[in-house]
């Protein structure tokens, strides 16, 4: 299609749209836009994506959605196909010319009523969301996301961060004017920000934000209910490992190296790009060894006190050797021998299904946690200083004894929480429905608040 024929498609789609009413209730089902689908090398990013459809499935179920990808690889877009049939697939960008790049697209701004934002670590897709704006001055509103003015807000500003604690008083010194005016302005026109946790929904109030309706809401990861229960079982047999008879442990340098992930398009053959990036992987390299030095302690004190087995795993890509050079292969011989290596990456429905039959997944990467939550399984999230706000969301459920910030707690400290968990598998799990019925009800709420919002 000639690029002058497609404008005028989008321009003709646009002014129709506004010579309508925006929601006619006995004419069609709603219509909703969902910007999702971050990255394919993170399940957690992944696993966005059907918790958010599913949770619009559940409390909208006369909703007709669609979906607005950013990234879908290594079968991710197989996987909420099959899982997802009645949701339509667009794709396309924002062009620099400031509209859809496809006529699909297109056409998704002209029928659609009201866009949403799917959890992310911050207001990722703001550019798309103010085209959204600008184009169509339909309502749009955010499912979940991380609002830290004080370790970044998605930019190339970084912090080494500190605890949880320690980044609330400093939230305190931070002036409004940090936050970007056209951020501001967007997040003001907003029907709805949901933040995923309450520390990030004090930002926000204390930036003095005010879009229609500012509160706290679970990540939509806690909606994933996808599994493959066939490949799970078939791994946990080839791997010698008993439902019930093991835990996961999920390893993590405290930034994510994209440049030299070969699968990221980041990835720079010549290493690190920029000086944020040679900033961070010197501090991946001063701490790494001792933020894994303390998970190993804690595997080792956890399987000689107990007899049972570990799996290391991985959420990203990078943590599948991250887990063989950090952990297993520094590991005492005698204590190897109970420690299982998954050596490749896999897809968030096979994780969930063998999270699922663990007895606790340990992790300093939050998602894989909130997965297990979601499959009834506990955790323990070991908390590492750069991570932002969003850990606080542990605490915000009800499982703040479960969040253990890295560098205030040793090995055998770890391991102590640990073996009270496995302990008593039946209170723990037990803890966990309580807190999922809370997480259940405040979703139900935000969907709640999106419908509502086409009636404005």
């Amino acid at each position: 299609m000639k690029r002058r024929h497609f404008v005028q498609i989008a321009a003709s789609a646009t002014a129709s749209l506004a010579a309508r009413p925006l929601f006619a209730a006995a004419a069609r089902p709603p219509r909703v836009l969902v910007r999702s689908a971050w990255q394919s090398v993170n399940i957690g990013d992944i696993a966005h994506t059907p918790g958010a459809l599913r949770l619009l499935e559940r409390h909208w179920p006369e909703a007709e959605l669609t979906l607005w990808p950013r990234n879908l690889e290594f079968g991710a877009r197989e996987l909420l196909a099959k899982a997802f049939p009645k949701v339509r697939f667009v794709d396309g960008v924002i062009g620099k010319d400031g509209q859809p790049s496809t006529p699909e697209l297109a056409r998704a701004f002209a029928d659609c009523d009201l866009a949403v934002h799917a959890s992310a670590a911050h207001f990722s897709a703001s550019a798309d969301f103010a085209a959204w704006r600008r184009i169509t001055g339909k309502p749009y509103g955010v499912l979940g996301i991380t609002f830290d003015p004080v370790s970044g807000m998605g930019g190339e500003r970084f912090s080494e961060g500190g605890t949880l604690a320690a980044l609330r008083t400093a939230l305190a010194k931070v002036p409004p004017s940090r936050l970007e005016p056209g951020l501001r302005e967007l997040v003001d026109g907003a029907a709805f920000l949901f933040l995923r946790d309450t520390l990030s929904r004090d930002a926000a109030r204390h930036l003095g934000v005010k879009p229609r309706v500012l509160e706290f809401a679970p990540d939509t990861v806690f909606g994933f209910d996808l599994r493959d229960d066939t490949k799970a079982e078939a791994f946990l047999r080839a791997s010698s490992l008993e439902r019930g008879k093991f835990v996961c442990v999920i390893p993590r340098l405290r930034y994510t190296p994209y440049h030299h992930m070969k699968e990221d398009r980041r990835y720079s053959p010549t290493g690190a790009r920029t000086d944020s990036e040679r900033t961070r992987d010197a501090i991946n390299a001063r701490t790494g060894e001792t933020d894994h030095a303390r998970l190993r302690d804690m595997i080792v004190a956890w399987t000689k006190a107990t007899g049972l087995k570990v799996l290391v795993c991985a959420e990203m890509t990078y943590q599948v050797d991250l887990g063989r050079t950090h952990l297993v292969e520094k590991l005492p011989a005698d204590v190897r021998r109970s420690v299982v290596w998954r050596e490749n990456y896999w897809m968030p429905d096979e994780a969930a299904s063998v999270y699922a039959r663990s007895l606790c997944v340990v992790g300093i990467e939050p998602h894989s946690l909130i997965m297990a939550l979601a499959a009834g399984t506990p955790v323990m999230h070991v908390r590492q200083p750069t991570d932002t706000f969003k850990g606080h969301m542990f605490r915000d459920i009800g499982l703040g004894d479960w969040l253990l910030e890295i560098e205030e707690h040793t090995g055998a400290q770890l391991a102590a929480v640990l073996h009270k968990i496995t302990g008593d598998p039946a209170a723990a799990r037990a803890r966990v429905r309580e807190a999922m019925a809370g997480v259940e009800k405040l979703q139900g709420h935000m969907i709640a608040t999106a419908r509502a919002a086409i009636r404005i």
